[in-house]
């Protein structure tokens, strides 16, 4: 069933494109381009018709779209959704600790005053 709204409702959107690109502007910047009143339905235009299969087309556009979005919506009864489960059903990782460096010692060593011999020097 899903696939054949989803048919439906590309087909439809195909057409509904193709039919608003058929209907002609109200004579303003299209004349510039060429658009004027030689069309292909006459100088008045097939607005009439046009405008009939794109509002049809649009209509079923509009079905076909709320159609495939209550055939796909996810079930209430599924374990998968976030909403079912609430804040308790995450579990959360405990933060890992930063490791401790081994085998570093650092020691501090006092600077000889000014004036004093180095302790180390012989």
């Amino acid at each position: 069933m899903q696939t054949l709204v989803l048919t439906i409702h590309i087909l439809t959107c195909v057409f509904l494109v193709i039919f608003v690109l058929l209907q002609s502007g109200q004579e303003g910047m299209g004349v510039i381009f060429g658009g004027g009143s030689g069309s292909v339905f006459g100088s008045t235009g097939a607005g009439g018709l046009l405008v009939r299969v794109t509002a049809v087309l649009a209509a079923i556009f509009l079905t076909t779209s709320l159609a495939y979005n209550v055939l796909t919506k996810p079930s209430a009864l599924g374990d998968s959704a976030l909403m079912t489960q609430g804040a308790a059903g995450i579990a959360v990782p405990a933060p890992a600790q930063a490791p401790i460096p081994g085998g570093v010692s650092f020691e501090e060593k006092a600077l000889p005053k000014q004036g004093e011999p180095a302790a180390d020097q012989k």
